[in-house]
């Protein structure tokens, strides 16, 4: 066995079964060893590197495991980095195998010659090594996938070329020689009875109790309704969070943020009492304004607690152990004026967002797109998001239930995630349907290539539906109206246009099948089709790039920037018109155009 076969049988000791990558001379001797292992090591070909590392990362959080990528030294490796910075802000577990050139060669200025150890302290600063013996290579992947799994981040191990065929051989029982073992360890996930105690003290005092649940509460789903019904709350998620609770309960206010709702924005804006579960949202400024709201806050990051808000207790551990074991500490709130508050609220903004989506648009409003395919979505679907616009529609107007999965870049809100992550949920999970949710500009970015790696391995998939919706508006949308909002300047033809393309044409070029609409009363019908498809599809719509991502609250500084934009905007009369049919949608209900 040399040490190439020995990387791949190891990493499969330790319950790594997919790898996501691409060949190249750096790693020829790991590419041969991964054909030997194909009977317990299966390996995903991508078209870049860059995706295989956004499905390493989406992998993660899909599944809870290890995420595993691998690539060539010099540009392959570069590649890596934007997935595996992904990985990095959402504090998921990734393991990256790279190449190298032979070691002879190193320091010679070398063909593809790159200094990784360097390149990658930063994104896999907990554990990255370049292995020179083969007695080494043993406890480095075990370090690697063991504290990228007891940290939640990403570590990387390289591996010169000429090393990888050479003969395995175990490390001595000698000086300056290591023995390490496979196995997980998990982190400490129950605080002291003391800290719970006082958590439970704050929280019994609160009469108007905010609940916010990321991530990190995915898990903790009876755990969180439970102690959301004991003290009366509302709760609102984070986006990487937004699979956490079903929104179909009437006290689950949606989103928060930017991308969020204005009943998550009341929720933060009126409560006494902040409980922050799993989450490192970013946004300080959409949180109780600091010594409004005493708070509590659970994370199994002590870097992440009383970050974002100052916290009076903060504790670290597992949501959904901490959760269980704060349960009965706490008194059953009997007023529910408050939660009533918070319900009359949503109800209200549900019918907003309706009326919103019904909207008249030249020649589609996108959130009709949306508004449409809610109610459709099936049984434990998959759906990703990219960054853009799109990720507003995809927060606010998506209705999630039980068992439904969804993620997207959040910390890194890379462009052109969104359909590597579909393929990573579509491997791991091939019976369930996936809906990748895209722009234009993200399509044109990555989507175009990743739809050939769909081509090259739906027949294989138990249940052949993805579905990736494109919404076709030739616009970097979310960046046009942000520099509207926070510059105060029209849309910058030159930067923010982008080339008209036939995507539902180019599904049918795949042997896969594509779906155009452009009109609202046809959206149900297309939804109807690509979800009966016995394939993979690209669904086209074609939108109107002036209809506003609204965030939740608008500041005076926002209205006055909107105002100034329309002094050199090229298309003022549209993002005028567009933009009062939806701020007076919901002020003004039944009025559809």
């Amino acid at each position: 066995m040399n040490v190439s076969e020995f990387v791949w049988k190891r990493l499969d000791e330790w319950g790594l079964k997919r790898v996501y990558g691409y060949p190249g001379d750096g790693v020829g001797g790991l590419d041969v060893a991964l054909e030997k292992a194909k009977e317990y090591m299966e390996y995903v070909q991508v078209r870049h590197e860059e995706m295989a590392a956004f499905m390493a990362s989406a992998h993660a959080k899909f599944t809870g495991e290890v995420g595993l990528c691998y690539a060539t030294s010099g540009p392959g490796a570069i590649h890596l980095l934007n997935g595996l910075y992904d990985a990095k802000m959402d504090h998921v577990p990734v393991v990256a195998i790279v190449g190298q050139q032979a070691r002879m060669g190193l320091g010679a200025s070398y063909q593809q010659e790159v200094d990784l150890q360097n390149l990658f302290k930063d994104v896999a600063g907990d554990f990255v090594m370049q292995a020179s013996v083969p007695g080494q290579v043993r406890h480095l992947i075990d370090r690697a996938v063991r504290i990228a799994s007891a940290r939640r981040v990403v570590t990387c191990v390289i591996l010169p070329n000429d090393l990888q065929l050479m003969p395995y051989q175990d490390p001595p029982n000698a000086h300056g020689a290591t023995h390490t073992g496979v196995g997980y360890a998990g982190p400490a996930k129950l605080p002291d009875d003391k800290v719970l105690r006082e958590a439970a003290a704050v929280l019994n005092s609160g009469k108007k109790v905010a609940m916010l649940v990321g991530a990190g509460a995915l898990q903790a789903t009876d755990e969180v309704i439970a102690i959301a019904d004991k003290l009366q709350a509302g709760c609102a998620k984070a986006l990487l969070g937004k699979a956490a609770l079903p929104d179909d309960l009437p006290w689950v206010t949606g989103s928060l943020g930017l991308l969020g709702t204005k009943p998550s924005w009341d929720l933060m804006q009126g409560c006494d009492t902040f409980l922050m579960i799993g989450s490192s949202f970013p946004y300080s400024e959409f949180l109780p304004k600091p010594g409004s709201a005493r708070g509590v806050q659970i994370d199994m990051d002590a870097g992440a607690l009383s970050l974002r808000y100052p916290m009076e207790v903060s504790m670290v551990g597992d949501s959904a152990v901490t959760l269980r074991a704060l349960l009965p500490l706490l008194e059953q709130k009997t007023d529910t004026s408050w939660r009533g508050s918070v319900e009359k609220g949503l109800q209200s903004w549900w019918k907003t967002l309706e009326e919103r989506a019904m909207q008249n648009a030249e020649p589609l409003n996108p959130q009709r797109v949306f508004w449409e395919l809610s109610p459709r979505l099936p049984e434990n679907a998959i759906i990703t998001a990219d960054s853009g616009s799109v990720a507003n529609w995809y927060a606010r107007d998506l209705k999630f239930r039980r068992g439904m999965k969804g993620s997207l870049s959040g910390g890194l809100a890379s462009l052109g995630a969104g359909t590597p992550y579909a393929v990573a949920g579509k491997m791991a999970f091939p019976d369930r349907t996936v809906i990748a949710c895209m722009g234009d500009g993200a399509m044109q970015m990555n989507g175009l290539n990743v739809m050939i790696t769909i081509s090259k391995y739906w027949k294989q998939w138990s249940n052949p539906r993805l579905i990736v919706l494109v919404l076709n508006n030739r616009d970097l949308n979310q960046v046009t109206w942000e520099e509207r909002v926070q510059l105060g300047v029209g849309k910058t033809e030159s930067t923010q246009s982008i080339p008209d393309f036939p995507y539902h044409k180019y599904a049918e070029l795949l042997g896969l099948k594509g779906i155009f609409v452009d009109h609202p009363d046809k959206v149900g019908a297309a939804w109807d089709e690509a979800l009966s498809a016995d394939r993979p599809v690209i669904l086209e719509a074609y939108t109107d790039p002036n209809v506003p991502p609204l965030p939740p609250h608008i500041t005076l500084k926002d209205a006055r920037n909107f105002m100034t934009s329309l002094i050199d905007e090229p298309e003022r009369g549209s993002v005028i018109v567009n933009s009062a049919k939806e701020m007076l949608a919901g002020v003004l209900p039944g009025r559809k155009s």
